[in-house]
């Protein structure tokens, strides 16, 4: 559970940002704007692999600029 407490004398608007920079940080937005909507399993599935060859071809392009480097 995220908790702020409001110093003395700090306006309420600047709490707030306190309290939503926390959320960030915790991930908690992301969490929520991810279980904003239904993602159907197969699309799920599609997003993960389709990452999944992304990061692979990214690393396969930094091996290849490691070996010119030498």
């Amino acid at each position: 559970m995220i908790r702020v407490e409001a110093r003395s004398g700090e306006p309420l608007e600047k709490t707030l940002r306190r309290f939503k920079k926390r959320c960030e940080k915790e991930g908690l937005t992301k969490d929520i704007k991810k279980n904003l909507y239904y993602d159907k399993p197969s699309e799920v599935r599609r997003r993960e692999s389709r990452k999944l060859e992304k990061r692979l071809l990214q690393e396969k392009m930094e091996a290849k600029a490691a070996l010119r480097r030498r």
